[in-house]
């Protein structure tokens, strides 16, 4: 990544500014002469803002209160927690087991099929062969952070936002059965094979360095998303079956970093 304008990263757009600003907001409601201004930062007109704000209460994606103020939608809030649980993941100690699930569902349609694989990625499984997903058992999930230690070990990274345990769905609960096994074989090749980790450390490197080099605030917003993004798929695994120098927790203190500067840049603008 050699400049801010690489490619592979999206283009900063009114629709875009509008939805990191909110995503990072806590709650994700701001006025719209909030929003406004926040396009501003990015050089984006208020009538090009007022016009995304427009689409997206049509499309669904925010909705529009009665004092002024826009809020995510379901879909967009379940993303945020799912953003912030990718920043702050609950994890715990790892005691060696493996968490299965063997889909046992008879025939799904194409959509509860699709709907249901979106879940497991959610989710941190990995599929070994088709009907068979997999992963360490050390997320924390569907059990309060102080039963944890039943199920493991202490929680050793994170909190995850209020409410968010890596729980399960019913889209997945619905249709598995799950499993803890113990792999006979070495766990990290088997991880190895699971998740294309040299892929994934590539790209994380190549965004942490294009973010310390970025001198503009559009080009550290725009790495900060695309950062964003790329943590929503690391596999979260434990340390001992991670290569040397693994760049997450590098990648999750830019992030950090951006959010602090942002959210301060943006309360003086305000």
């Amino acid at each position: 990544m050699k400049n801010e304008n690489s490619p592979g990263l999206r283009p900063l757009t009114a629709r875009s500014v509008v939805l990191s600003t909110l995503l990072g907001s806590h709650p994700p409601r701001l006025k719209a002469r909030h929003l406004v201004r926040a396009g501003e930062l990015f050089g984006i007109s208020e009538g090009t803002i007022r016009v995304a704000l427009s689409r997206m209460v049509a499309a669904g994606d925010l909705g529009q209160a009665d004092d002024g103020s826009y809020g995510l939608g379901e879909r967009l809030r379940e993303r945020q927690a799912r953003q912030d649980a990718s920043r702050s993941p609950a994890v715990r100690t790892w005691d060696g087991s493996w968490e299965v699930a063997i889909v046992t569902a008879e025939r799904r349609p194409a959509a509860e099929r699709a709907a249901f694989r979106d879940a497991m990625a959610a989710l941190r499984m990995a599929e070994i062969r088709e009907g068979a997903w997999m992963r360490p058992d050390n997320l924390v999930r569907d059990t309060p952070l102080q039963d944890a230690p039943d199920r493991g070990g202490p929680v050793t990274e994170g909190a995850g936002p209020a409410g968010w345990r890596w729980a399960r769905p019913a889209i997945v609960t619905g249709q598995c059965t799950f499993l803890r096994a113990v792999p006979e074989g070495d766990p990290a090749v088997l991880a190895a094979s699971l998740w294309d980790l040299p892929v994934w450390a590539e790209r994380a490197r190549a965004l942490r360095a294009g973010f310390d080099a970025a001198s503009s605030v559009t080009g550290r917003f725009t790495l900060a998303a695309a950062i964003l993004r790329h943590l929503l798929t690391d596999p979260l695994l434990p340390p001992e079956l991670l290569p040397e120098d693994w760049p997450g927790a590098d990648l999750r203190h830019r992030y950090d970093l951006f959010a602090t500067e942002f959210g301060a840049l943006l309360r003086d603008h305000l």
